[in-house]
């Protein structure tokens, strides 16, 4: 039986469910304006973040291309393209402790909670443990000079300092990302955007000092890559030390019942990245062998404008995700409703008015931009196609923030699967027949038939009350043994 923390006392007509009658550091807003506000907040501090994220690396990219040279920057370059390969290595155990610590908060249980911080680090400590452990053990065996191509015997000889460095950060910051999660899951997203672009300032400042002090390379690059897991920890000692201690992960609040609650949720949302994956990125591989390797370049640079416009929904739309769990959670319908309503508006708004105007001057924005003289002009249906295609991925952003907030995704499972398997032979039938602008209209409509109407049904579901089976075992087993 859960025994309630001090301070606690049951909420009145709701048997069972326990708040705390003064405020904590986790507890949700107690309206809807206070929580547009939050949601407000959070939106406009995602967009700077990005906008000093994106600053960081046309900072950084000079100073150390001048330090390091071609050949040992391009060998830096090929080690982080490895470690981008594996950007889904926590399993989606972060967006499942995203989703159950919103849902928790909205209902006041502040020791389950504590459980499911507790255990996802746990979970996702030991798996950056292991995975170090094979690292270090295999850095000699892997002839990594070889892989990366190290011509030149000194560049060469840094290969494994840099491969660790990369790799070692990459991992070591699995579990230290989680306080992002806890953060966003209590909608302190602005503080979450803060430290982040904190972060990229300290990084530039970083390798500019080294470049400056004459350090060697090898600390050039660590003072890039280091800086990130190292101010994720800064984050995570200040939040759980000061700000909300009853969260700080104990050993005493590790659950194997909710780590397993943990991994099942997390499972569902590591299968849907990698199918969303596939499917977003497939393109280039199908036009290259249909069309070949030029128009796969051209196709790759006129959607590289349009990922901009699709970075822009994604920044505005995932602080909803924590902010609909917490809303439903409390049982608050009419304020999740008139928020996606406005979202989808203004995502598609957004969105609709550049993707518009590259219809006719895309192939000047290109050469502006690009200074290519073998780049050859683009047809505006090619824009059109993707213009109609970023505006129904904006569409469809808003919806799935509500699925993705109480864990229900086997609409999403099925749209994006449909979408697979419809869009696959249609992207080839229609490249061959009409080219490039085939493959764009052939994803806008494939898209338009199987994943916006997933994201539709689902979102209905959820206003019914339908989540997903899975999600409440999950919850009900953060629950039981309290």
């Amino acid at each position: 039986m859960r025994r309630p923390i001090t301070g606690e006392a049951p909420v009145a007509g709701r048997p069972g469910l326990i708040v705390a009658d003064r405020p904590t550091p986790g507890s949700p807003p107690g309206t809807g304006t206070s929580r547009s506000r939050v949601l407000a907040g959070g939106i406009v501090s995602s967009l700077a973040g990005r906008m000093v994220g994106l600053a960081a690396p046309l900072l950084i990219t000079p100073l150390a291309f001048r330090s390091l040279g071609a050949e040992r920057y391009g060998l830096w370059m090929a080690v982080t393209s490895l470690t981008g390969m594996a950007l889904f290595a926590d399993f989606g155990l972060g967006n499942g402790l995203l989703t159950r610590l919103a849902r928790l908060r909205g209902t006041g249980e502040r020791q389950a909670a504590a459980r499911e911080v507790s255990s996802a680090y746990a979970l996702l400590g030991a798996l950056s443990v292991l995975l170090m452990v094979v690292l270090v053990a295999t850095l000699w065996w892997v002839p990594w000079p070889a892989l990366l191509n190290a011509t030149d015997p000194a560049v060469a000889g840094d290969a494994r300092a840099v491969v660790l460095l990369c790799f070692g950060a990459f991992l070591v910051n699995i579990p230290l990302a989680l306080i992002q999660r806890v953060q966003y899951a209590h909608q302190q997203v602005a503080q979450s955007n803060l430290w982040q672009a904190g972060g990229s300032l300290v990084s530039v400042a970083l390798v500019y000092a080294a470049v400056t002090g004459g350090a060697g390379h090898v600390p050039v690059i660590a003072a890039a890559v280091l800086t990130v897991p190292a101010v994720n920890l800064a984050n995570a000692v200040c939040y759980f030390a000061w700000q909300d201690r009853d969260l700080r992960p104990r050993r005493r609040h590790v659950r194997a019942a909710v780590a397993r609650g943990l991994l099942r949720l997390g499972a569902r949302f590591f299968l849907l990245s990698l199918l969303t994956s596939v499917v977003l990125n497939l393109d280039g591989f199908l036009i290259s062998r249909v069309l070949g390797l030029p128009a796969a370049a051209t196709y790759a640079v006129v959607l590289r404008m349009f990922a901009l416009l699709t970075l822009f929904v994604t920044l505005v739309n995932l602080p909803l995700w924590p902010a609909n769990g917490e809303a439903l959670a409390r049982g608050d319908l009419a304020w999740v409703r008139r928020v996606t309503r406005r979202m989808v508006c203004l995502s598609a708004g957004v969105v609709v008015l550049p993707g518009l105007a590259l219809v006719p001057i895309g192939n000047d924005v290109l050469r502006l931009w690009v200074r290519a003289a073998d780049l050859p002009p683009v047809s505006p249906t090619l824009f059109a196609g993707l213009a109609v295609w970023s505006v129904l991925l904006a569409v469809a952003a808003p919806l799935f923030m509500v699925q993705n907030s109480v864990g229900l995704l086997r609409p999403q499972f099925v749209g994006w699967t449909g979408c697979l398997l419809l869009a696959v032979p249609l992207k080839i039938v229609l490249a061959t027949r009409v080219g490039l602008p085939g493959v764009a209209l052939a994803s806008a409509v494939t898209y338009g038939l199987t994943v916006l109407p997933a994201a539709v049904v689902g979102y209905r579901r959820v206003l019914a009350g339908g989540s997903s089976r899975p999600e409440r075992a999950t919850a009900a087993a953060a629950v039981v043994g309290s």
